[in-house]
């Protein structure tokens, strides 16, 4: 866990916010508190449609959310930023310049499919858009990543769950 800490840490502020030459910083950025516009995509707009057309391949019955949980609680290491009780409020939070996504926000998740949430497990939140800057969110879904993609939907269907409909 402190290996994966660490490397959330250097890898979101040596990289992730260094990949667009933003002007100036977005309202927020670099102060605790709050979420960046949770109105603006993670997904670039060419790759959007086929995102959110992904769906989870099982439903999320009581036994699919406990695995879910302990991935997001253990191997996934969704816990360091976005805490225990997926607030976005975890222990790496502090040190991140944009507050991590709260998964208990209900208004995200009216606006945000599945399919979106696995495109950024595959693919991080790096600044991608050009519409928000890197959140040091990396690409946990990988060949050699941190899980496997049927983790990755255990995990995001546990994080949907979080806070009530």
């Amino acid at each position: 866990m402190n290996r994966l800490l660490g490397i959330l840490i250097s890898f979101g502020l040596v990289m992730g916010f260094a990949t667009i030459g933003w002007a100036g910083n977005p309202t927020g950025y670099g102060q605790a508190g709050g979420e960046f516009d949770i109105t603006i995509s993670r997904v670039p707009a060419g790759e959007k449609a086929k995102a959110r057309k992904m769906k989870p391949p099982f439903e999320a019955t009581p036994e699919i959310l406990a695995e879910g949980k302990k991935i997001f609680l253990g191997v996934g290491g969704c816990v360091s930023c976005h805490g225990p009780e997926g607030k976005g409020d975890g222990q790496a939070a502090s040190n991140l310049p944009i507050q991590p996504r709260n998964f208990t926000n209900p208004k995200f998740k009216k606006l945000r499919k599945p399919g979106e949430l696995m495109w950024v497990l595959k693919n991080g939140s790096m600044g991608q858009t050009g519409k928000v800057p890197g959140t040091g969110m990396l690409p946990v879904v990988q060949p050699k990543g941190f899980i496997t993609e049927e983790q990755g939907w255990k995990a995001l269907l546990y994080e949907l769950s979080l806070g009530g409909k």
